[in-house]
């Protein structure tokens, strides 16, 4: 069977249909996993993350038919990651989210088997290589922060990017979404568990540290019905609404799980 249209996370071309058309997806090195705190071994050597991004760097915002995700110019270090684990400089490409229909699931990774309502992925490149697709190929190419949504206070940071889903409610939409600065999204403390993985969609590439914040951020359920809104479906199509775009934990297969704190 191949996939109609691709991959997504409906029943007949879901994360468990990934392998056949990407075989990487059964990989020593997949993401996400669950996080097992007891067994993340606090690392000394590991730096604070440093996150400095310039507000002028974004770009805009789209529908991907798969989430939706807000796109940074990232031809100059104006928004970049260094410091964490990884070594030089990592430069800011989007963000996105993956989410559940309900608030007790739609997070990616896991802790403590726990899930949450929603997953926020930043996403960088190593400039150590000539541009964003050459280095997500490579197995220390990209670094993602993610951080967890915790259904709690309304989260007004959060606010701004919500409010600029109308537009872009169907797949293949998008529109501008200029001077946003992504550290807003931040959590209070940049504490972090970190491993080697891979992206979460295809093509499930292993090139990607992987920097977990062990700190959620908050959002209300008023909030997360908003995400809820958008289309898996582009204009024309029988709607589709976008839920339950996240994958499962993967098996750690032999891998360690750091911890930046005791």
């Amino acid at each position: 069977v191949t996939m109609s249209g691709g991959w997504g996370y409906a029943e007949h071309n879901g994360p468990d249909k990934w392998f056949r058309n990407f075989p990487i997806a059964n990989g020593p090195r997949q993401s996400p996993i669950n996080i097992v705190s007891a067994e993340a071994a606090y690392d000394h050597a590991l730096q604070p993350l440093a996150l400095m991004y310039d507000p002028s760097t974004s770009l805009d915002i789209l529908n991907n038919g798969h989430s939706f995700q807000v796109t940074f110019a990232d031809d100059a270090d104006s928004s970049t990651l260094t410091g964490g684990p990884v070594s030089g400089t990592y430069r800011l490409k989007q963000f996105h989210f993956h989410w559940g229909s309900s608030d007790d699931k739609g997070s990616e990774h896991t802790v403590d088997s726990k899930m949450f309502p929603a997953e926020l992925h930043l996403v960088h490149w190593n400039t150590a290589y000539p541009s964003f697709s050459e280095a997500a190929s490579k197995p220390d190419g990209l670094a993602v922060v993610g951080i967890f949504l915790e259904v709690g206070d309304e989260n007004p940071a959060l606010q701004k990017v919500l409010d600029a889903l109308g537009p872009i409610k169907a797949k293949g939409t998008q529109t501008s979404f200029a001077d946003f600065d992504p550290s807003v999204l931040l959590p209070d403390s940049l504490d972090y568990w970190t491993y080697d993985g891979s992206l979460t969609t295809p093509p499930l590439l292993q090139s990607v540290t992987w920097i977990v914040c062990k700190q959620p951020i908050s959002i209300s359920s008023v909030q997360m019905e908003e995400f809820r809104n958008l289309l898996f479906s582009a204009e024309g199509e029988p709607e589709r609404y976008m839920v339950d775009n996240y994958r499962s934990p993967q098996p750690l297969k032999g891998r360690k799980v750091r911890a930046s704190f005791e």
